[in-house]
């Protein structure tokens, strides 16, 4: 299991993209994260919740509420075109620090 310190920088960009997929509600997105990390990482709720807070304050994300399910009305949150841009310009950012990391990380095990 990875340290959740290390991922905490980029849970903005992760439920970015999954939410730029398709409209998601948080428990998805949550089960979402454990299974494509073949639950290496799981994200706690109120972690989750914060980060929809923090994306809704900047208009990354907005929020609505679907139909009734069998537990209620859920919450989904869509990206908006300005979640887009910013998801644009975290993959460019990640994708150099990734270069730039494994410049020294190469070779080493």
């Amino acid at each position: 299991m990875i340290r959740s310190d290390i991922i905490r920088g980029h849970l903005d960009s992760m439920i970015l993209r999954l939410i730029l997929e398709k409209d998601r509600y948080g428990y998805e997105i949550s089960r979402e994260i454990s299974s494509r990390t073949e639950n290496r990482f799981q994200i706690k709720e109120a972690t989750l919740y914060a980060v929809f807070q923090r994306l809704e304050k900047k208009e990354l994300i907005e929020s609505y509420f679907g139909n009734v399910s069998q537990g209620g009305k859920r919450k989904y949150y869509r990206i908006t075109s300005l979640g887009k841009a910013y998801l644009t310009e975290m993959v460019k950012e990640w994708k150099e620090t990734k270069e730039i990391i494994d410049l020294f990380m190469e070779g080493f095990e």
